[in-house]
């Protein structure tokens, strides 16, 4: 499995409309993606313009697939609501309780 952490700040004050917006627009369009798995969205607690998006994939085909296909417009959707370009860090899931994944044995 392959995750994506993308951390985003918000404009002070935005942080509902960014994760509405995630929510209702953003999610949908990823269970539509070929091998995605799951979203979650962090929200800081002591800076809640502090956010991040992490998603999990299949494989880093299909996230490198999303990130291109995809991915520009998405933060096309949400840019009006940043204060500077989302940041995109990727990594390669070797353990997880809840996908039952164990050390050296993710696909």
């Amino acid at each position: 499995m392959f995750t994506r952490i993308v951390e985003c700040n918000v404009k002070p004050g935005k942080s509902e409309e960014f994760t509405r917006k995630i929510d209702q627009e953003i999610i949908p369009i990823l269970k539509d993606q070929q091998g995605f798995v799951d979203e979650s969205i962090l929200v800081s607690t002591t800076d809640k313009e502090q956010i991040f998006s992490i998603s999990t994939w299949n494989s880093r085909e299909d996230a490198e697939r999303y990130h291109r296909e995809h991915y520009p417009r998405i933060v096309g959707r949400v840019e009006s609501l940043l204060i500077s370009p989302p940041k995109v860090q990727t990594f390669e899931v070797r353990s997880s309780v809840t996908h039952k994944i164990a050390a050296g044995k993710a696909a």
